[in-house]
């Protein structure tokens, strides 16, 4: 491979990672739009809609629904995991700012280093608890801890980036071990809507058309999220374009900014520039020291 197609693979990666921010962001922007239905049944259909692709796209592959030895213990840990991230996530989104839901969700690469030391037995450098420290410092200004149900919300969209965190890391243990995207986007998806069937059904708001069209949307938008950052990481690593993945906070912002006429306060401003820089570093950190060697 000549250093040419190199650098265009990372450029197609790059330009992928972001349209697969895109995606993310109107997903938790049509999860907004949605209004006053309970989170389980958000997070239901989104999982549902979601789930219907993945398998259609399954069922065209050689393989078909094929799991792999030794996969199943790690689908469970990461749907869990996932699952539970994403519904504190989408409780987040409803009840806070859409671009401190994002930012905080984006939590979840730092919180990945911690997971990593219990689930892939990696000792993190120097450099890395370094960036845990200065993140963690960011989300302080973002949730801005206090008596109020504000910080606690923001509380709730922090741990759903712990769940996303440890989701990702059992992606790459799995990935690792072999086992295919498709099987595990698929698996997700159809655990999730499981997961939440019940509560679902229990505490079930009748939707409107217009409600069903933005959960329709919802799904739809997950789905060309999770396909595009699976075909990214297939032109360059993870490490060379993850960060690019902080673009979901930009477009976060100006949904929120446009349509819900939400404006972050200063705090919240500082952590968004704590939070990104120090993953920008750690980026170019491991780019500079990958490229001495």
């Amino acid at each position: 491979m000549s250093e040419i197609s190199t650098r265009h693979k990372a450029a197609i990666g790059i330009g992928l990672v972001i349209a697969d921010s895109f995606f993310f962001s109107l997903m938790t922007l049509f999860v907004r739009l949605t209004g006053d239905i309970p989170t389980m049944q958000k997070c239901f259909f989104r999982n549902a809609f979601a789930a219907l692709i993945a398998v259609v796209a399954l069922s065209r592959t050689e393989e078909k629904f094929h799991i792999r030895k030794g996969s199943l213990p790690g689908l469970l840990a990461r749907s869990i995991s996932g699952g539970l991230g994403m519904i504190l996530n989408f409780y987040a989104i409803d009840r806070i700012g859409l671009a401190d839901a994002n930012i905080l969700n984006k939590m979840s690469p730092f919180f990945a280093i911690i997971a990593s030391i219990f689930i892939l037995k990696e000792i993190p450098k120097r450099s890395d608890w370094i960036a845990v420290v200065i993140a963690f410092i960011g989300a302080v200004f973002i949730i801005k801890p206090s008596a109020n149900m504000a910080s606690v919300y923001a509380l709730f969209g922090l741990i759903g980036g712990l769940g996303a965190g440890i989701a990702y890391t059992f992606v790459r243990k799995l990935g690792q071990q072999g086992e295919r995207g498709p099987v595990i986007v698929a698996f997700f998806s159809i655990f999730t809507s499981l997961l939440c069937l019940p509560s679902m059904i229990i505490d079930f708001h009748p939707m409107s058309r217009l409600q069903w069209l933005f959960m329709i949307l919802a799904g739809l938008s997950a789905a060309g999220g999770q396909f595009t950052v699976t075909a990214a990481y297939k032109y360059a690593p993870a490490k060379n374009i993850s960060v690019f993945d902080y673009a979901q906070v930009l477009f976060a912002s100006i949904w929120g900014a446009v349509i819900f006429d939400e404006l972050p306060d200063r705090f919240s401003v500082i952590g968004y520039v704590i939070v990104i820089s120090c993953a920008v570093g750690r980026w170019a950190y491991l780019m500079r020291s990958e490229r001495s060697r």
